[in-house]
């Protein structure tokens, strides 16, 4: 069969790619065309008809300033649709473009499947009409989403599994023992290790890691043992943003935040999907988000958000596993109180880890990659 596959960004583009493998696994005959990256690519055999990398706007002014851009991308993939003719449309996350999509598709007769769910059960819950209308089935990718679809819109999505959960895992057995992470990045083995993830994005990280900062210099003087923190560096950001925050001697480490999240005794973390790994990872965490700081700010975010919780780790156990210091709350002397403890073997620490272990037998098991291509193909048979 013919698969039409749209990820427009980074992350879907890894997510897509482990698809398609499964997919042509499946049906060793499946044809793929597809608007993504170079891993899918790679899976594909084939370039992608648009680029992510020209498709991935964030934020109104930058999607605004974009317009044409964007624009001309949508008339290209629904002229690609009619070109190719294919027998699904599979869809990963990147709402904004794919619902208009998903709705050109489904005029046309073909049947959208729709792999990760777009966060509506956040924010931008109107977009479940769309989703209602023009895709024939939600493949989620987080346990607590089925209900949401089932008990507020009446709509029945899948949960398939979560590929963190594998990828993690399966990334930790290559690891090498602690000594030997120590001794790549020159500090002593005995040394308590604070990870400082702070964002992936620079608004993010000019936001939270002077906080960070400030906030592991105050629990390293209480803690009383030796302890280094260590700055894990995003993809894309040169070494040279983070020295307008960090000292010579802390240690900026790129390509190895997992590495270094299993490997430490604690974590900083701004909230996003490094919460969940850095959970799988087995490190318990304090979730910081700066943001501007304002009280008046974090109001409108209670308003503006449908859940209970930011972290991923919380929202997936349904319960307060790490805490959430978030806008005003996220100061160094408030998150120094919640890192603290968290250093050594307290209850605090062993609730947390208690947590986790809850959060990974909700997410199971599933190869959610593999899941999702059987279900996609027995449901076009």
């Amino acid at each position: 069969m013919k698969y039409f596959i749209c990820a427009g960004e980074a992350s879907g583009d890894l997510h897509a790619s482990n698809l398609i493998n499964w997919l042509k696994k499946i049906d060793n005959k499946a044809e793929i065309s597809f608007l993504g990256g170079d891993l899918m690519a790679q899976s594909a055999g084939c370039k992608p008809l648009i680029h992510y990398r020209q498709m991935a706007y964030m934020g109104f002014s930058e999607v605004i300033r974009h317009l044409p851009e964007v624009f001309g991308n949508l008339r290209y993939a629904r002229k690609m649709i009619d070109t190719t003719r294919p027998d699904a449309l599979i869809l990963v996350d990147y709402p904004s473009f794919n619902l208009k999509l998903a709705a050109y598709a489904n005029g046309k007769g073909i049947p959208v499947y729709y792999f990760i769910s777009p966060k509506v059960w956040a924010w931008k819950e109107y977009r479940v009409k769309q989703i209602r209308r023009y895709v024939k089935r939600v493949f989620c990718i987080l346990p607590f989403e089925v209900d949401f679809y089932r008990n507020r819109h009446n709509y029945e999505a899948t949960y398939v599994g979560n590929p963190s959960a594998e990828e993690v895992t399966e990334q930790i057995k290559l690891f090498g023992s602690k000594t030997e992470f120590t001794k790549s990045i020159s500090i002593d083995n005995d040394t308590k290790i604070i990870a400082l993830v702070p964002g992936s994005r620079k608004g993010e990280i000019k936001n939270n890691l002077h906080v960070m900062l400030d906030a592991v210099k105050l629990a390293a003087s209480r803690h009383g043992e030796k302890t280094t923190h260590i700055v894990t560096a995003a993809p894309g950001i040169d070494d040279d943003f983070y020295s307008q925050f960090i000292s010579d001697d802390t240690i900026l480490l790129r390509d190895r935040t997992l590495e270094l999240m299993h490997f430490s005794d604690a974590a900083l973390v701004t909230s996003g999907t490094a919460t969940l790994e850095c959970a799988l990872a087995g490190t318990p965490q304090v979730v910081c988000y700066r943001a501007n700081g304002k009280k008046l700010s974090y109001k409108i975010m209670e308003k503006i958000l449908k859940v209970p919780f930011v972290s991923l780790p919380n929202l997936i156990a349904d319960s307060r596993i790490i805490p959430e210091m978030l806008v005003h709350q996220c100061t160094p002397e408030l998150v120094s109180e919640q890192l603290l403890p968290l250093l050594s073997d307290t209850e605090q620490r062993m609730a947390q880890l208690d947590g986790y272990r809850r959060m990974a037998l909700a997410l199971g098991t599933n190869n959610c990659f593999e899941t999702t291509a059987r279900a996609i193909i027995s449901d076009l048979k």
